[in-house]
């Protein structure tokens, strides 16, 4: 049987635009660990806006130079710019649209009691396999890890970066790969040495040609790459996009929470999905499920959570600067 996933390098406009916001959190979390924060960031071009709800006791000035370090990290510095020209984002010529308020009060009632700050459905999943996670995801994002990687070095390849993984059983049939080119350059025995196996198909830039990239070519867009983030299609995707937000919000902290649990609960089955719901304003979850998967049997538990916000944001040392270090990894990248 077919499966097949995707994953994106952090210089894709989608995944630059979640970095960026996830940036500012950072930089914002540093000097008050109880920010409240919801910033969707949207990207084309030189310019850049923000848009959301930031309370915080955080002296913040120009975002400008906050965006661009965050460019600079994901590897769209000068030097890049000067390299590739027209074909990317010059972070010398951004401009910033800044359109974020401060939080609803009526949102803020709840959460000052330790309620949390949204109401949304969430699913946790882990499997027996690498990383405790689908065997193409997996696959997908260590080749587009390691072609980043390659990219950062190279005076020819671009960091704007697609990988697809298509398996077939236990077989590689198909690996995709988009990464910008000022030449064309053969990178089939790099493919192989990273997946570790031949793919019976490799298509390299699928239009032949490749150079116009990132915001340039695209408009990014925050929560545009869940599936990749997530678990591609072996599970549903539960709730919004976690890279925009603090720890208040289940977006983020109960898709934390539903992966761990899928890695605690895992054990000796061969898979495990979570289900959370949340209400806004309480912390007591409406509903919590267990399902999980061996030999065919499917097998389910009700899990009942009454954890506080506050309890679960300093288990997982979410109160922290770790939102640009999760943005990179993926919720489907925790591992316990």
């Amino acid at each position: 049987m077919q499966k097949t996933a995707e994953a994106v390098s952090i210089g894709h406009p989608d995944k630059t635009a979640d970095y960026i916001s996830s940036y500012i959190l950072d930089k914002i979390i540093k000097q008050d660990n109880l920010v409240r924060y919801a910033v969707e960031v949207m990207i084309k071009g030189n310019t850049v806006v923000l848009g959301g709800e930031v309370t915080t006791s955080a002296k913040v000035g120009d975002l400008t130079d906050w965006v661009k370090q965050a460019l600079a990290e994901i590897g769209y510095d000068s030097k890049y710019a000067a390299q590739w020209g027209e074909c990317v984002i010059d972070p010398d010529k951004i401009n910033v649209i800044n359109m974020i308020g401060v939080q609803s009060g009526d949102i803020a009632m709840g959460v000052d009691h330790d309620g949390w700050g949204d109401q949304g459905v969430f699913v946790g999943y882990a499997c027996k396999s690498e990383g405790k996670i689908n065997r193409e995801l997996f696959l997908a994002k260590k080749l587009n890890d390691a072609l980043y990687e390659k990219a950062r070095k190279s005076k020819n390849l671009g960091i704007d970066i697609k990988t697809q993984i298509t398996m077939n059983d236990d077989k590689i049939e198909t690996a995709i790969v988009a990464i910008p080119m000022l030449q064309d350059e053969d990178l089939t025995d790099f493919i192989v040495d990273t997946l570790g196996k031949r793919p019976t198909n490799i298509i390299v830039n699928g239009t032949g040609r490749y150079t116009y990239h990132g915001s340039v070519a695209d408009c990014g867009m925050t929560g545009r790459k869940l599936a990749c983030d997530f678990y591609s299609v072996a599970c549903p995707i539960g709730g919004g996009s976690p890279w925009t937000k603090d720890a208040s919000k289940a977006d983020l902290t109960l898709n934390v929470y539903a992966r761990i649990l899928a890695c605690e609960n895992l054990r000796n089955n061969d898979e495990c999905f979570v289900y959370l719901s949340s209400c806004i304003g309480r912390n007591e979850l409406p509903s919590g499920l267990i399902k999980t998967i061996k030999n065919g049997v499917v097998s389910y538990h009700d899990l009942w959570c009454n954890q506080k916000p506050s309890t679960l944001i300093k288990a997982y040392g979410l109160d922290k600067p770790v939102y640009t270090k999760l943005c990179r990894k993926g919720i489907s990248g925790i591992q316990i």
